[in-house]
C-alpha cells in the first residue's frame, strides 16, 4: 500500500532553492577563477578560443535581453559587434596616436543608438516578420561598410594598430577587459531581471497584449531594451576588432556569428542569467573543432544546424531551466502541489449592499461613457450601436446571453481591440487608443481565462504594472523596495500571500482570478472591469470575491462586471445593463432587471421567472417593462 503524498510546503520550496542557489555559486566562483587565470594557459589556440568565446558571450548575453525576457527572436546581435568593430577602426584612423581600447565607449554608444532605431522600425512587427527585418539589417550594415568606401574603405577592410604592450603580456590585455565586459552584461541583465522594467520584458514575452492592459507600453519597453543589450556587444565588438588588427564588412557581419548567439541563448537558456554565457563557451568550442577537424564552411553549418535540432528534441527550454526541471520533478514525487493548500484566512467583511452605494436625490455622474460602438468582424456585428453608463461609485452589471457581446464590448473599453466606429469617455475625457494609457488612466481590467504571466513568480505577476510611465517607475525593485511591499499587501488582501514566490503556472483556476485582481489592483484604479469573476470557482471563492468587491466598492473603486450568475449579479449590482445582439436593450435596478419582459424573453426566460416564484411563493407580476 503505498504512502500517503506529503504536501510540498513553502519551506521545502525555499529549502530546495537554497540548495540550487548554494551549488550554483560554487561551480560561478569556480569558473570565473578559472576564466580569469586561463590566459597562463601554454596553449595559444585555447586562449584564442577563450577570447572568442568571451566575445560571443557578451553577445548572447546582451542578446538574452531581446529574446530571452521580451521574446523576440534577433538575428542582427552580430551587426552590434561589427559596429562597435568599425567605430574604433575609424576613430583609430583618425588618431592613430590613440590607443584603440580608448574608443570602446563610444563604440558601445554607437551600438545602442543604432540599435534603438532599429527597434522603432520593428516595434510594430512579431514573429516571423521581426526575424527576417533583423537579418535584412544585418545585410544593410554589411552593404553600407561595402559602399561607404571614403569611412569604411569598402571591402578592403581597416588594419588596426598592433598591440604596443610587452611581448610578455601576451593576451592578457584583451582578456581581462573582455571579462570586465563580461562580467558587467551579466551584472545588467541582473538588475534588469529585478526591476519592474524587467518583468514587464517578461510580461511582453508572455502575452503582449495584456501586458498593455496593466500599463506597460511595449514599443518604449523594446526600444530601451535594444539599447541595452547592444552597449556592451558594440564594446566587445571595438576589444574583437583591435584582437583581429583588422575589421572588414564580411567578417564583420557574418551570419553565423548572429545564429551562434542565438543557439548560446537557447542551448543555456532563454532568460536565465548564466544560461547564454554558458552556451557560448560550449558553442565556441565546437566552432574550433569544425573549423579545424572538419574545414568550417558546410560542416560548420551542418553541425549547428543538428544541435539546434536536438535542443528542440531534448532541451527545448535550455540546458539551465532543464537541469533545474529535474531537480524539481526528483524533490516533488509523490508530493502534493502547494496550490492544494487553503487560502489565507480573511476577517470577516461585512458590508451592506445599500450602504456600499448609497444612492442620493442627485444621481451619481457617470465615470464611464460608452456611445455608439460598433465592432464588425465579417458581416457579424458583434457590437451594433452599443451605448450606456456606468456611475461613479456603483458596482455595474453587464449581462447577456452568450454571443451578446459583453466581451468583445470590455476589449473595446480597454483598448485591446480597436473599435468600427463610437466613441469611450472615462472621468469626461474621451480614451486613446493604446491600452497601456488606459490603464494609466485609471481602467483595470481580468479576463474571462486568466491571463496571468505563468512563467513569473505570483509576487512579480503583482510587481509587472505600471501606474504612470517614469524612467523612475521601470527602476523600481520588483523583488524588494516599495513596489514589493504593496503587492505583499495586496496578496494579504486576497488571501494569497502564501504563494508569494509560487510560479503562477502552479496555481488554481480560483487562485489565478484572487491573484488577477491583485494585479489590477497595483494599478490603482477608479474603474475595475471583472470578466466573469465568479465563472468556474468554487462557492466559497465565489463568496470571497464577493466580499473583496463589496469592501473594495465601499473604498470608492467603481466596478463593470460580465457575469452569468444571476444570484451573484443581483445580491451584488446595482445598475444592471442587458446586452442582446450587441446593444442594450434593457437596463435598471435589479428588481425590475428581473422582471422585464425584454429581458426574460432574450436571456433570464420564464424558467427563470418560475424558479424565482417557487423561491418566494408568490405570483409572477410583470410590469414596467424598460428599453
Amino acid at each position: 500500500m503505498s504512502s500517503p503524498a506529503t504536501p510540498v510546503t513553502l519551506r521545502d520550496r525555499l529549502l530546495s532553492e537554497r540548495t540550487w542557489k548554494i551549488g550554483s555559486r560554487v561551480l560561478l566562483v569556480v569558473a570565473a577563477v578559472v576564466l580569469l587565470l586561463f590566459p597562463l594557459s601554454p596553449s595559444a589556440s585555447a586562449q584564442n578560443t577563450i577570447i572568442l568565446a568571451l566575445v560571443l558571450a557578451i553577445g548572447a548575453s546582451g542578446l538574452n535581453i531581446i529574446t530571452g525576457y521580451a521574446g523576440y527572436l534577433s538575428l542582427s546581435q552580430g551587426a552590434f559587434l561589427g559596429i562597435g568593430a568599425y567605430i574604433t577602426a575609424v576613430l583609430t584612423r583618425v588618431a592613430p596616436d590613440v590607443s584603440p581600447f580608448v574608443w570602446m565607449p563610444l563604440s558601445g554608444i554607437g551600438a545602442a543608438l543604432i540599435a534603438m532605431l532599429l527597434a522603432l522600425v520593428t516595434y510594430r512587427s512579431r514573429g516571423p516578420s521581426f526575424v527576417i527585418i533583423t537579418i535584412a539589417f544585418l545585410f544593410l550594415v554589411q552593404f553600407v561598410a561595402i559602399e561607404w568606401t571614403e569611412v569604411t574603405n569598402g571591402s578592403a577592410g581597416i588594419t588596426l594598430p598592433l598591440p604596443d604592450w610587452p611581448r610578455e603580456l601576451r593576451n592578457w590585455p584583451f582578456h581581462l577587459v573582455l571579462c570586465v565586459l563580461l562580467a558587467l552584461s551579466v551584472l545588467m541583465s541582473w538588475a534588469i531581471r529585478r526591476t519592474k522594467f524587467g518583468t514587464g520584458l517578461i510580461a511582453i514575452r508572455e502575452d503582449e497584449g495584456k501586458a498593455g492592459t496593466i500599463g506597460i507600453n511595449a514599443p518604449i519597453y523594446k526600444v530601451l531594451a535594444f539599447g541595452l543589450s547592444a552597449v556592451f556587444v558594440g564594446m566587445a565588438g571595438s576589444v574583437y576588432g583591435y584582437y583581429l588588427s583588422f575589421v572588414d564588412p564580411i567578417g564583420m557581419f557574418s551570419i553565423i556569428i548572429c545564429v551562434q548567439m542565438v543557439l548560446a541563448v537557447i542551448l543555456g537558456g532563454r532568460g536565465t542569467l548564466f544560461g547564454p554565457v554558458l552556451g557560448a563557451f560550449l558553442i565556441e568550442p565546437l566552432n574550433a573543432l569544425a573549423n579545424n577537424s572538419f574545414g568550417g564552411g558546410n560542416a560548420r553549418l551542418v553541425l549547428f544546424g543538428g544541435l539546434l535540432v536536438l535542443l528542440v528534441v531534448l532541451l527545448p527550454q535550455g540546458i539551465i531551466p532543464g537541469i533545474r526541471r529535474l531537480l524539481e520533478k526528483a524533490r516533488s514525487r509523490d508530493a502534493v502541489g502547494l496550490s492544494g493548500a487553503r487560502l489565507d484566512p480573511r476577517p470577516a467583511v461585512v458590508v451592506d449592499r445599500t450602504a456600499v452605494a448609497p444612492r442620493s436625490s442627485e444621481p451619481a455622474r457617470p465615470l464611464l461613457e460608452v456611445r455608439g460602438l460598433h465592432k464588425s468582424f465579417g458581416g457579424n456585428h458583434a457590437v451594433d450601436d452599443c451605448s450606456f453608463t456606468v456611475p461613479e461609485g456603483s458596482i455595474t452589471a453587464l449581462i447577456g446571453p452568450n454571443g451578446s457581446g459583453k466581451t468583445t464590448v470590455f476589449n473595446l473599453i480597454s483598448g485591446t481591440m480597436a473599435a468600427d466606429a463610437g466613441t469611450v469617455l472615462f472621468d469626461g475625457t474621451e480614451l486613446s487608443r493604446n491600452s497601456w494609457s488606459r490603464a494609466h488612466r485609471g481602467i483595470g481590467r481580468t479576463f474571462q481565462i486568466t491571463r496571468l504571466f505563468r512563467e513569473m513568480t505570483v509576487l512579480e505577476n503583482l510587481v509587472a504594472p505600471l501606474r504612470d510611465f517614469s524612467f523612475r517607475q521601470l527602476g523600481l525593485g520588483a523583488v524588494s523596495g516599495t513596489e514589493a511591499a504593496k503587492a505583499e499587501e495586496l496578496l494579504a488582501f486576497v488571501g494569497m500571500s502564501a504563494y508569494r514566490d509560487a510560479p503562477a503556472s502552479s496555481l488554481s483556476y480560483g487562485q489565478q482570478k484572487l491573484v488577477e485582481l491583485a494585479q489590477v489592483l497595483m494599478l490603482d484604479p477608479k474603474l475595475i472591469m471583472l470578466d466573469e469573476p465568479a465563472g468556474g470557482i468554487n462557492p466559497t471563492l465565489i463568496a470571497r470575491m464577493g466580499d473583496l468587491i463589496r469592501e473594495l466598492n465601499a473604498e470608492g473603486t467603481t466596478f463593470l462586471l460580465v457575469e452569468h450568475n444571476m444570484p451573484f449579479v443581483l445580491e451584488l449590482c446595482d445598475p444592471i445593463r442587458v446586452l442582446a445582439k450587441g446593444r442594450v436593450i434593457a437596463e435598471g435596478p435589479p428588481e425590475l432587471i428581473q422582471k422585464d419582459p425584454v429581458v426574460l424573453d432574450a436571456y433570464l426566460g420564464d424558467d427563470y421567472l418560475l424558479d424565482q416564484q417557487s423561491k418566494t411563493g408568490g405570483v409572477a407580476v410583470v410590469k414596467g417593462a424598460r428599453r
